[in-house]
C-alpha cells in the first residue's frame, strides 16, 4: 500500500490529506476535516478508473457545507426532536439547526473541526478531542476513526468514542456515492438493495413518530433491489416530507455483528458498492437538496439526486425513543462500530 500526505489550508488551520493506493492503482482519499471521505477511484467492469464520490474542488469547501460531505457528523449523527434529551435524569438542549431539531451534532459537531491524524501501515487514524458542554452534550469525549484500505477495494471504517460522563453519541460516515463517476449526474438509475425489511416513519420535520413500520407494499420496500427513482415521486408521506428518500432503515436480525446492509449497483459501468455493518440502522438519502453545494473535483456543479449517501449508524432520535437500540454511552465505555464499503464490478 502506498500512502501520501498532503496539505490544504483552511479557516480552522491546516487540513491533512492522505492519498492509500493499492497494488491494482486504486485509491482512496481521506481528509482530516471532518475525518471525512474526499474520493474513491476504483475501476468499472472494463478496468477504466473513475472518481465514485462526491467531492469538492477546494479542500476548505468541506468546512459548514450543507450536505456535509463524507464526513464523520457527531457526536450525535441525524437529528434530535427539538435538541432535546436528558441523561441521568438531567435536561440537555442542544442547538437548533434543522427546522425545529438538532442535526449532525450541531453547527460546530465533529464534521467541522480538523482532527489530529496519523498513518500506522495500511490506515489513516484521525482523532478528536470533544469537552464537556461542547455543543452543550456533557461529558469529556475521545472519538477516533480509522480507515484501512485494502487490495481488493475494500475500505474499512472503524470508528469509537470513550467518556468520562454519560453521555449520548452515534457516528457515521455522510459519503454520497454516484457510481457512474462523481460530477456524471443522476443516481436516480442505480440499483440500490437493503436488508431492512421494516423502516422508521417520520414527522414532516424528518423526527421518527416512534413506529416501526414494515415496507413490504410501499415505495420504501428496497428488499427486491430497484432503482432509486422507480418510486421517488410517489405520493406517499416520507418522501413528500423529504424531496425523495431521507430516511431510516431497521437493519433485519440485528445483533451487533457485521451484516451486508446494502448493495448499490450501476449497471451502466458496471460498479458496485456492498455496504456492511454492525450498527442496527441505515439512513439512505437521495441527495435531494444537493444543488447550491461548493463546485465538484472536476469543476461542476451539483445538481439534486446526483449522490447517494447510505449512512450506517444508530436511529434518530434514539435518546427519546427507548423502543429504539441504545445510543446512550456510559463514562468509562467504549463506543465501538464499524462500517465496511466494498468496491466491485459485475
Amino acid at each position: 500500500m502506498n500512502v501520501t500526505k498532503r496539505v490544504a489550508v483552511s479557516s480552522k488551520g491546516e487540513i491533512a490529506i492522505y492519498k492509500l493506493t493499492n497494488a491494482s492503482g486504486a485509491s482512496v482519499e481521506v481528509s482530516s476535516l471532518g475525518a471525512g471521505i474526499v474520493s474513491v477511484v476504483v475501476p468499472d467492469a472494463n478496468g477504466v478508473m473513475e472518481d465514485v464520490v462526491l467531492g469538492y474542488a477546494d479542500a476548505a469547501g468541506y468546512l459548514y457545507d450543507g450536505p456535509c460531505a463524507g464526513k464523520v457528523p457527531g457526536r450525535y449523527a441525524n437529528r434530535i426532536a427539538k435538541g432535546q434529551f436528558a441523561v441521568g435524569g438531567k435536561e440537555y438542549q442542544l442547538a437548533i439547526n434543522n427546522g425545529p431539531n438538532a442535526l449532525h451534532g450541531g453547527p460546530e459537531g465533529f464534521q467541522n473541526q480538523i482532527w489530529n491524524s496519523r498513518v500506522e501501515g495500511d490506515s489513516v487514524v484521525f482523532t478528536h478531542f470533544s469537552p464537556d458542554g461542547d455543543e452543550h452534550y456533557p461529558g469529556n469525549m475521545i472519538v477516533t476513526a480509522t480507515y484501512t484500505w485494502s487490495d481488493d477495494c475494500t475500505l474499512s471504517l472503524k470508528l469509537a468514542a470513550v467518556s468520562d460522563a454519560d453521555t449520548i453519541v452515534n457516528l457515521t460516515n455522510h459519503t454520497y456515492f454516484n457510481l457512474s463517476g462523481e460530477g456524471t449526474g443522476s443516481v436516480l438509475g442505480h440499483k440500490l438493495w437493503l436488508a431492512c425489511s421494516n423502516y422508521v416513519p417520520t414527522d414532516d420535520t424528518l423526527i421518527p413518530t416512534g413506529e416501526i413500520a414494515p415496507v413490504a407494499g410501499t415505495p420504501m420496500d428496497f428488499t427486491t433491489a430497484k432503482t432509486l427513482g422507480e418510486d421517488i415521486k410517489a405520493d406517499f408521506p416520507a418522501l413528500i416530507y423529504g424531496k425523495g428518500y431521507d430516511n431510516c432503515w431497521l437493519v433485519d436480525g440485528w445483533d451487533g455483528s457485521m451484516k451486508t446492509v446494502a448493495v448499490l449497483t450501476d449497471e451502466s459501468t458496471g460498479r458496485v458498492v456492498e455496504v456492511a455493518t454492525d450498527q442496527p440502522a441505515a439512513q439512505v438519502y437521495t441527495g435531494n437538496w444537493l444543488a447550491g453545494a461548493p463546485k465538484g473535483k472536476k469543476g461542476c456543479d451539483f445538481a439534486d439526486y446526483d449522490a447517494v449517501a447510505i449512512e450506517c449508524q444508530g436511529v434518530p432520535d434514539a435518546p427519546n425513543q427507548p423502543q429504539f437500540p441504545t445510543q446512550l454511552l456510559k463514562a468509562g465505555e467504549r463506543y465501538d462500530r464499524e462500517i465496511v464499503f466494498k468496491f466491485k464490478t459485475l
